[in-house]
């Protein structure tokens, strides 16, 4: 029986999604990251923005000690902005979007969001 568990997502999808969340960050903290993956896993879209950039505030922050303050507002900020990223996730899948979870690393900067998709 042949492994179904992984999906690939169509290049023009991949291409749609990276463009429109790259544009969301650049929006909204006034940068994005280095690059973008896509993957999908099942019914899991997986983003991988590796390189993150982070605000001068953000750095000043992390400098004096305060990371747990750079990543609960990113936290916060990502929950906020949840209803744009998953609208952009469902118009380049055409999928729904049932789930959300954002995570963000500072020591690499990296981010990883995660969107749980209705069963196609």
């Amino acid at each position: 029986m042949a492994d179904t568990s992984k999906f690939q997502l169509d290049e023009d999808v991949v291409d749609a999604l990276k463009g429109e969340l790259k544009t969301i960050h650049d929006n909204s903290y006034g940068a994005s990251s280095e690059s973008i993956s896509v993957h999908m896993v099942e019914d899991v879209l997986i983003v991988f923005l590796d390189g993150l950039h982070l605000q001068r505030s953000e750095e000043f922050m992390i400098d004096k000690g305060h990371d747990d303050a750079v990543l609960n507002v990113r936290a916060a900020f990502q929950r906020a902005i949840e209803p744009t990223f998953r609208a952009a996730v469902e118009r380049a899948t055409g999928r729904e979007v049932v789930s959300f979870a954002s995570t963000t690393n500072l020591d690499p900067p990296y981010s990883v969001e995660i969107f749980r998709l209705a069963p196609s």
